[in-house]
């Protein structure tokens, strides 16, 4: 029997996801990892009182969750002072994305971001029919204005731009989004992905009205909520084009136990305090034994540290594949000259304690 043809953008594409999961590197390895460090998570976990919300609700796991995420979505318009037609909820970022790509991409349209940047954002794409055009880093940042003349030259109907920014820790002020914005073309919309806000400046998080058509916004519970398995995040735009998510997601694609987990997290201000002031801890922690091993760590705003290595790509990839034999998993950027750097997340002290004592290891098996 021949197996039915695939509809012609996923035939054209390779079976392939963006990224490799911690579980499958331990299943090649034979072994678990003593410290888990790639993947961004947030190691000091998830607010108590968000683990005792989804205990509890785990015994109605035989109903649906909420379709509209009405608790949840009323709670995050308080907390941001807009209005709940301003937010949708979704999968976390990730199905965000898919949604928003799906929504206003149409097979040839032109899509701007930058050589390096988050991978899943180019996968919706290109999964939808979209053309990619890229710009390159500058200073180990994503480049506004280099993507708004992108944006000018190739009519994009969105620019994606991660401030803080992932893989590299890095981060522009809210006047640099905001002077992004008056420049983009009348066709475009930015995509701004802040996973990242809850750990960075002040000042880095631009002012900018709900309703402001130009822009969407796009956070989580993946990271300073340390609520990454659940799979929740929201997204902050026009009524209209919030509305527009409506006709495409899957309705019952939050479950209640993320919607109940989620919605105790937001009110537990304590427990992300806590979190905030331990990335803060941690980031020094990791920069400290980076310059005990001859490399520097960047700047960071966010809950990881890109640390130079200052050497080439080939002995970061080295050095990745060193620590996984070491039993730490930590992942590099995948586009040059930003990997020559390893990203380290941030985590409990035990958890440092192990990279402090292998990452020499690691090197001396480079040697």
């Amino acid at each position: 029997m021949t197996l039915i043809r695939f509809a012609p953008i996923p035939a054209s594409l390779p079976a392939t996801v963006p990224f490799v999961g911690p579980e499958t590197l331990q299943r090649q390895l034979g072994q678990g990892f003593a410290a888990r460090l790639g993947a961004n998570e947030n190691g000091f976990g998830p607010s108590p009182k968000a683990v005792k919300a989804m205990q509890d609700e785990a015994a109605n796991s035989w109903q649906y969750g909420d379709p509209t995420s009405h608790d949840l979505i009323g709670a995050l318009a308080a907390y941001h002072g807009v209005s709940a037609e301003n937010i949708v909820v979704g999968e976390g970022i990730d199905g965000l994305l898919g949604l928003l790509v799906r929504l206003l991409i149409a097979p040839g349209d032109a899509v701007a971001t930058s050589e390096g940047a988050y991978p899943t954002f180019n996968y919706h794409v290109t999964g939808y029919g979209g053309v990619l055009h890229k710009v390159p880093y500058r200073d180990d940042a994503e480049d506004p204005q280099a993507l708004v003349e992108l944006a000018q030259r190739t009519g994009a109907r969105l620019v994606y731009l991660a401030n803080p920014d992932n893989p590299m820790g890095s981060w522009h002020n809210g006047g640099a989004i905001l002077r992004m914005l008056d420049r983009l073309p009348p066709e475009s919309l930015l995509v701004l992905d802040e996973a990242y806000a809850e750990f960075a400046p002040d000042d880095a998080i631009p002012v900018i009205a709900a309703d402001d058509p130009r822009v969407i916004r796009m956070r989580t519970f993946s990271k300073a909520y340390g609520l990454a398995g659940a799979r929740i995040g929201y997204a902050i735009g026009h009524p209209d084009l919030i509305a527009g998510f409506d006709r495409i997601r899957n309705h019952f694609g939050v479950n209640r136990i993320a919607q109940a987990g989620a919605l105790a997290a937001l009110a537990d201000r304590d427990w992300l305090a806590h979190v905030q002031r331990e990335v803060i801890k941690s980031r020094a922690r990791i920069a400290g034994i980076a310059q005990q091993n001859g490399m520097t760590a960047l700047p960071s705003a966010t809950n990881f540290v890109a640390v130079d290595t200052g050497r080439d790509g080939v002995f970061a990839a080295d050095l990745v594949k060193a620590l996984q034999g070491q039993g730490v998993f930590v992942r590099m950027p995948g586009v040059a000259p930003q990997n020559r750097c390893i990203r380290i997340s941030c985590a409990p002290e035990s958890k440092m304690a192990i990279l402090d004592a292998r990452l020499p290891k690691a090197l001396d098996t480079l040697r």
